[in-house]
């Protein structure tokens, strides 16, 4: 085994999880990545916490969503699942697998009703410790465009920082956000001002110590509200399995009221009819983590990468709001990111914060 399977095992289990002796751990491993699920358990065996391991599959989940002959085929949420997770302390997800357009010839109408249905153990999910990491497998190379060797490299890159040191710079964006009221973002075929008045920002430092549950991670986000203005988000991505490219969306009363895609319109018309939140912001997320100096079509990566502003449609994040006040909810959340490394500004309070991919408290820093 890489030694470094072992290394990202031990980051996992001790910065991310903060898993301590007799947690309650849930382990869902997807195909494909079965060594780093061999390093995980033995590390969280010698902190004596408890292990149940289930397996998930792309192609599984694909022939259940398409059984039945019923365009209108209603889902059930699974009362097993919803037990194990409510019982669990830490819920890790170790993803992988051997397709990544597996569920590509799903029903866009099956999709929005089979999310729906999983509302309430994607609840109890985020009730525990829950972080999501992944494991170089040869399907998200050839998603990456890179060989395999050079792919297990970049995502240890990514993975395998200084998390405490990049945590101590991110916290000049939070300082930043947290004082601030408005956001404006603008550079070609972008013009979007969102409030963030009352707002609390996150550090997203590949901790839940720090409301973080990503491995990597690297991200200041906060939960916008009052959006408005137009958008270009210019970096591809795959969205329930569908390949989408150049999408605009445009804002009025804090809701899309127009869209289009170069590519994939009818997944991002999918996903914006979900529910009525799903035209609303959930997230205004700014990437920070320079260890990340591609984009891979993965958006768990590609959403950390410095240079980088994301949007995400759809669920708010409690750790966004003032205590008791409920943000934007949907049974979506949905990322979609902008190139902020070439003629674009972001503005706080009508100051500018990040001109051209650079932070004002860096070198070379411009704000005209």
């Amino acid at each position: 085994m890489d030694d470094r399977v072992r290394e990202h095992a031990e980051v996992l289990v001790d910065w991310s999880a903060r898993v301590e002796a007799g947690d309650q751990v849930v382990m869902d491993v997807a195909e494909g990545a079965h060594d780093l699920a061999v390093a995980v358990a033995a590390e969280l065996g010698e902190r004596d916490a408890t292990l149940l391991t289930t397996y998930g599959s792309s192609e599984v989940g694909r022939a259940f969503l398409r059984g039945g002959d019923d365009d209108d085929r209603e889902f059930a949420h699974s009362e097993p699942k919803l037990a194990m997770l409510e019982a669990a302390d830490v819920y890790l997800r170790i993803g992988g697998g051997r397709n990544t357009t597996a569920l590509a010839d799903v029903d866009g109408g099956r999709r929005r009703r089979a999310r729906k249905a999983t509302t309430a153990t994607r609840e109890a999910r985020m009730d525990t410790d829950w972080v999501s990491t992944v494991h170089p497998t040869r399907s998200l190379a050839q998603q990456a465009g890179m060989a395999y060797e050079e792919y297990r490299d970049f995502v240890y890159d990514a993975v395998l920082r200084d998390w405490e040191s990049l945590a101590d710079e991110m916290a000049n964006m939070k300082e930043v956000l947290d004082a601030g009221s408005e956001v404006r973002i603008e550079k070609e075929r972008t013009d979007l001002t969102m409030s963030i008045e009352g707002r609390t920002a996150v550090n997203s430092a590949a901790s839940v110590a720090y409301d973080s549950h990503n491995l990597p991670s690297g991200e200041v986000f906060t939960a916008p509200h009052a959006t408005e203005g137009e958008v270009y988000f210019d970096v591809p991505m795959t969205i329930d399995a569908r390949r989408v490219r150049g999408v605009s969306l445009t804002f009025e009363d804090g809701e899309v009221v127009d869209f289009a895609a170069e590519q994939g319109e009818e997944a991002i018309a999918d996903v914006l009819d979900t529910d009525e939140g799903a035209r609303r912001l959930g997230e205004l997320g700014i990437g920070m983590n320079r260890g990340i100096d591609r984009f891979t079509d993965s958006i768990l990566f590609d959403e950390k990468m410095g240079d980088t502003v994301h949007l995400a449609v759809g669920r708010a994040y409690d750790a966004c709001l003032p205590e008791g006040e409920s943000g934007n909810d949907s049974a979506v959340h949905v990322d979609m990111i902008t190139d902020m490394s070439e003629d674009s500004r972001m503005l706080v309070d009508g100051e500018v914060v990040q001109r051209n991919g650079t932070f004002r408290w860096e070198d070379d820093f411009s704000a005209e």
